[in-house]
C-alpha cells in the first residue's frame, strides 16, 4: 500500500521524531499505521500486552489508572503507551478516546529500535520513565550518562611529541585520532610507554604510526555493564562512543570507577584530604555527575541540593584551614558566612559564590590585612573549584562585607530603619546568611536580633513584600507560558529567576514575618504552615508547586550534563510534553496566586 505523504509530514512535525534523519523518518512512517477510533473506544486496558506506542494525530485520549482515576487528558502531538513498553510489562493503564480520534500506531520493535539508535528520542522518553528506585544500579544505566562527551582529538599527522603534550596538558590517558570526521584510531599512555619509550620511536614521527587502528567502540545507549565487560574481556582501558558513525564521546576505566563509586561522602572525604585548591577542583569536577546520579536515583530536589551544598561547605572550610596554615593563626575570632543558594543549602549544577566575614569587635586596623588576605585566599580557591566570583561583588573580598560585628549590626539596623531600594536588595541577600566556618557565636545573636527587629517594623516588612513580587512566574495572556522574547535564550523559560526565585522570595517573607531561623526555602514554607502564617491548603499547594518547579530545573540540568552540555537554568518548553507543560503552568499559577495574596495584604493568611 502506498504511503500518504501527509503521514510523513505529520510525524516530522512532532517532537522528538523531528530530529530523525530523512531515511529513518521515512522508515518510521512506513512501519506505522493510522488507526481511527470513535468516542469512548478503548485503545488498550489494564492487563493488555503492550504492543504499540501511539501518537495522537487528532482528537483526545484519556489515560486512567487501575481504579479509574484520570492521570492525563492528551491532545494532538502527544505520545502515549511508552510506559509499559519501557518496563517490558503488561499495561497498568487504560487509554480511551474521548472523542473521535486518529492515532498513529508505532510497533514496539520499531520503538525499541528508535530509542537505541537515536539519543534525542531516547532522551525524550528517558524523562518519562518511572523514577528509578533510590538504590538504582549504575551498571544498568546508559554509557552516555557517564562518558566524556566531545573527547580530545588530534589529526593522524600530529607528531608524537605534540600529542603527548596535549595529553599532559589536558590530563587525559587517551587521545582519539580523527581526520576531522571519522575515527581513525586512538593512543593511550600505555602506547606511549611501550611504543615510544621502550621501542625507541622518534617523537617527531606521526602519531598515526603508533595508534591502534582496530578500535572497539560502543553506542551511547549501550549499558555501563557492556563497557565494563568489554574492558575486562579485551583488556582495554578506553572505548570510543560512536553515534551514526560519528565520535560523540569516550568512556574510560576512570569514568566507570566514577559511575560506580561517586557519592557526596566520597567527594567530601577527598576534599577534606586535599592540600591545594587545584586538588579540590579535581574533586568538584565530579559534582555534575553526582547531580545526575542523585536525580536519576529519584531523590527529592531538597536532598540533591543539600548534598551538593555540603560539598561547597566542605570546600570552604578546607580553604579556611589552608588559609590559616599559610597566614598563621587569626589575630581575632571571625566567622565566614555564605548567602545566596549556598546559604539556603540549595545549590544546583550552576553556582557562583556569595559570602562575607564578620569579625570580632576586638579587631584593629593593623589586623585587617590578615583578613583581606584570608578572604582573597578563600574566594580565589572557590573560583578555582568552579564557584565563580559573584558578578555583584557580594564577597568577603569586598571591604564592605568584611567588617566587625558592630558594623554589621549597624548595617541591619539602617536597612530596617530606612528600607530604600538598596536596603531591600541587601537585606534580601543577607537574610539568607548561614555560618560556614569560624566562631559561629558571632552570628547567632545578630541573626536572632535582626529577625526580631525586622518583624516588628511594619514599614520594612511591607517594602520587603513589595520587593519580593518583582520576580514574576513566566505566565502570559490567559495564563499560558511566557518565554523569553529575545537574546541567546529566546523562546525559553528561566527556571531560576522566573521559576524558583519567586518562591524563594515568598519563603523569605514568611521567615521574616514569623522570625523563622531556618534558611532553606522548603523549611521556611513548612515552618510558616506550622506557625499559621500560611494556610494549610495554601501551603500544600505552594510546596507542591515549588517541588515541581525545582525538580524540573534539576532534571533539565541533569539532561544537559548527560548530553555533555554545560548545565544552565533555561528550558525550552517544547522539550516537554503537553502533559508536563500543563502541570508546570499550573505550578506557576499557584505561585502567582500566592504572590497576589501577599501583595494584597492578605499575606500568608489569605
Amino acid at each position: 500500500m502506498s504511503l500518504p505523504i501527509n503521514l510523513i509530514q505529520f510525524i516530522a512535525s512532532v517532537h522528538p521524531y523531528d530530529s530523525l534523519p530523512e531515511l529513518d523518518l521515512k522508515a518510521l512512517a512506513q512501519a506505522c499505521q493510522a488507526q481511527e477510533f470513535s468516542a469512548n473506544d478503548v485503545v488498550y486496558s489494564v492487563g493488555d500486552t503492550a504492543t504499540h506506542l501511539y501518537i495522537i494525530a487528532a482528537g483526545e485520549v484519556e489515560i486512567t489508572d487501575e481504579i479509574g482515576v484520570q492521570l492525563s487528558l492528551l491532545g494532538p502531538r502527544n505520545s502515549f503507551g511508552e510506559r509499559a513498553l519501557l518496563r517490558g510489562e503488561t499495561s497498568t493503564r487504560t487509554a480511551v478516546s474521548v472523542s473521535k480520534a486518529t492515532l498513529i500506531a508505532v510497533p514496539k520493535n520499531q520503538f525499541y529500535a528508535l530509542i537505541k539508535a537515536h539519543s534525542a528520542v531516547a532522551k525524550f522518553f528517558d524523562r518519562r520513565r518511572p523514577p528509578a528506585p533510590a538504590q538504582s544500579d549504575p551498571t544498568t544505566t546508559p554509557v552516555e550518562r557517564w562518558m566524556t562527551a566531545n573527547p580530545v582529538t588530534c589529526a593522524p599527522e600530529t607528531s608524537i611529541r605534540e600529542a603527548a603534550r596535549i595529553m599532559r596538558d589536558r590530563r587525559i590517558s587517551t587521545i582519539c585520532i580523527t581526520d576531522g570526521v571519522d575515527l581513525k584510531g586512538l593512543v593511550t599512555l600505555r602506547d606511549m610507554n611501550s611504543r615510544v619509550i621502550v621501542d625507541g620511536k622518534e617523537t617527531t614521527d606521526e602519531i598515526a604510526s603508533i595508534m591502534t587502528s582496530e578500535v572497539l567502540t560502543l553506542g551511547p545507549s549501550e549499558l555501563i555493564t557492556d563497557a565494563l565487560h568489554l574492558m575486562v574481556e579485551q583488556g582495554v582501558g578506553s572505548i570510543p562512543i560512536l553515534e551514526d558513525g560519528k565520535l560523540v564521546g569516550i568512556i574510560t576505566q576512570t569514568d566507570l570507577t566514577r559511575a560506580l563509586t561517586v557519592t557526596s561522602a566520597d567527594l567530601v572525604g577527598r576534599i577534606a584530604k586535599a592540600t591545594t585548591a587545584e586538588q579540590m577542583a579535581h574533586v568538584t569536577g565530579d559534582i555534575p555527575q553526582l547531580l545526575v546520579q542523585l536525580v536519576d536515583a529519584g531523590n527529592r530536589h531538597e536532598v540533591v541540593t543539600r548534598l551538593i551544598t555540603d560539598i561547597a561547605d566542605t570546600v570552604t572550610r578546607r580553604l579556611l584551614a589552608l588559609a590559616e596554615d599559610t597566614l598563621g593563626k587569626p589575630p581575632v575570632p571571625y566567622v565566614w558566612l555564605a548567602c545566596g543558594s549556598q546559604g539556603r543549602q540549595e545549590q544546583t549544577g550552576v553556582s557562583d559564590q556569595d559570602n562575607c566575614l564578620i569579625l570580632s569587635d576586638a579587631v584593629t586596623k593593623s589586623d585587617m590585612p590578615y583578613f583581606e588576605a584570608l578572604a582573597k585566599f578563600v574566594s580565589d580557591g572557590l573560583d578555582t573549584c568552579g564557584y565563580f566570583y559573584c558578578p555583584g561583588n557580594m564577597m568577603a573580598t569586598n571591604p564592605r562585607w568584611c567588617q566587625p560585628l558592630s558594623i554589621w549590626q549597624g548595617y541591619f539596623r539602617d536597612w530596617i530603619a530606612t528600607p530604600d531600594h538598596e536596603a531591600q536588595m541587601l537585606a534580601s541577600v543577607m537574610f539568607d546568611l548561614r555560618a560556614i566556618g569560624g566562631d559561629e557565636s558571632l552570628f547567632e545573636g545578630l541573626h536572632i536580633d535582626t529577625l526580631k527587629a525586622a518583624a516588628e517594623n511594619s514599614i520594612f516588612t511591607a517594602h520587603m513584600v513589595s520587593n519580593s513580587l518583582k520576580h514574576h512566574p513566566p505566565l502570559g495572556l490567559l495564563r499560558g507560558l511566557a518565554t523569553i522574547r529575545s537574546g541567546d535564550h529566546r523562546n525559553q523559560l528561566d527556571l531560576k529567576h522566573n521559576g524558583v526565585v519567586p518562591v524563594v522570595d515568598l519563603g523569605r517573607i514568611y521567615a521574616l514575618e514569623g522570625q523563622v531561623t531556618q534558611v532553606s526555602t522548603r523549611a521556611r514554607l513548612e515552618a510558616a504552615v506550622k506557625r499559621g502564617l500560611l494556610s494549610k491548603s495554601g501551603g500544600d499547594d505552594l510546596l507542591d508547586a515549588y517541588d515541581l518547579i525545582a525538580m524540573t530545573r534539576l532534571e533539565h540540568q541533569a539532561t544537559q550534563i548527560k548530553l555533555g552540555e554545560t548545565p544552565d537554568n533555561y528550558l525550552d518548553p517544547s522539550d516537554l510534553s503537553d502533559f508536563e507543560r500543563s502541570h508546570l503552568r499550573d505550578a506557576f499559577v499557584v505561585v502567582k496566586t500566592m504572590q497576589s495574596a501577599a501583595g494584597s495584604g492578605k499575606g500568608a493568611l489569605g
